[in-house]
């Protein structure tokens, strides 16, 4: 079996996916049309030409240009909806989604958002067997107090949100300055995620850390930093890795030297996700064939990694559990043999 062949069925999570990032271009230009927004492009062609970067902020400018085209509660029921689908086309079983509630303020009722995407994740969980759940995300480019304000405008749907994270343009909005968000968060009950180590230092990867975060979203200059690898390894703090788009972004040359690998031997957590996927080229299962071309990764290797990827979760632990034994039973089955758990990484 080949490695692509072994991930095609493999079960998997997807831990950092923005559901306002999944648009496809023919979405995007159909919701223009349909919402009477007018745009720079005038097909989905066009629209992919457009895709092409220098860094995270050229990115963002097309990322926010897009979420332009979602107006209605029945526009955030499909975006999801076709995200789970294809989710579940991947062999994706948990995904814990984040939303933007902040990038349709004035536009978009926070009811609408989330009363959208929380239908299409309750049909997906019957329909498609796909479980999922959202992080309510807060833009760093904003204010705390703007971020204190996501808390309590989102608090009538809490029961049915997982948690809160902290994205947006990094450099020069550091996680310590959204000290008070990430405790009021904690104390409402939420888990914790935030985006660091992007484009920004090993530093802001600590700083999260002392902010009580509990999974941080990319991490991938913690590589370089060994006192950090340990401390994150120590405290079980995962990292939710996004090969396409680290390298779409230029945060990496190339793959052959990603190391996610390398922070996985070092006893790190570590997820395959795909972040923004029609952006940056790629679903999760893409991202997980990518690293098997350039890093030679053995199927072994693989189910490691999307092992890693139900420990990292937020789910209940008698699903991490379930989903670490689908794993077991694909590697088994791949390998024409029974799984032995007892010397599973």
């Amino acid at each position: 079996m080949t490695a692509a062949d072994f991930v095609a069925a493999l079960p998997k999570t997807e831990l950092h996916v923005h559901l306002e990032g999944t648009l496809e271009p023919e979405d995007l230009v159909r919701f223009a049309a349909r919402n009477g927004v007018e745009l720079p492009w005038r097909s989905p062609d066009e629209v992919r030409a457009a895709y092409s970067y220098t860094g995270l902020d050229e990115f963002l400018r097309l990322y926010y240009l897009g979420c332009t085209v979602l107006h209605t509660r029945a526009d955030f029921h499909e975006l999801t909806a076709a995200y789970l689908r294809r989710a579940a086309a991947d062999g994706v079983r948990r995904a814990e989604m984040f939303v933007s509630p902040q990038s349709f303020l004035g536009r978009v009722a926070v009811a609408d958002v989330l009363g959208g995407v929380l239908d299409a994740i309750a049909d997906a969980r019957t329909d498609l067997g796909v479980d999922g759940a959202v992080l309510v995300i807060a833009q760093r480019h904003r204010t705390e107090a703007e971020a204190l304000e996501l808390l309590d405008a989102v608090a009538p749907w809490q029961d049915s949100l997982l948690g809160v994270g902290l994205g947006g343009a990094e450099l020069g909005n550091p996680p310590s300055r959204f000290a008070r968000f990430f405790a009021d968060a904690r104390r409402r009950g939420y888990r914790l995620t935030c985006h660091a180590g992007e484009e920004g230092p090993a530093g802001y990867v600590r700083e999260a850390l002392d902010c009580g975060v509990e999974r941080i979203d990319h991490g991938i200059a913690a590589a370089d930093d060994p006192a950090l690898v340990a401390r994150l390894r120590d405290e079980g703090v995962p990292l939710t890795m996004c090969p396409l788009s680290n390298l779409r972004l230029r945060v990496v040359d190339d793959l052959a030297g990603y190391p996610i690998m390398a922070l996985h031997d070092a006893g790190v957590v570590v997820s395959v996700n795909s972040d923004d996927p029609p952006y940056f080229g790629g679903y999760v299962a893409d991202n997980h064939r990518a690293l098997a071309e350039h890093l030679g990764l053995s199927t072994a290797q693989l189910a490691a990694l999307a092992r890693s990827g139900f420990r990292a979760s937020f789910a209940p632990a008698d699903e991490i559990a379930a989903g670490v034994a689908a794993v077991e039973d694909h590697e088994a089955r791949a390998a024409g043999s029974q799984p032995n758990v007892a010397d599973a990484p």
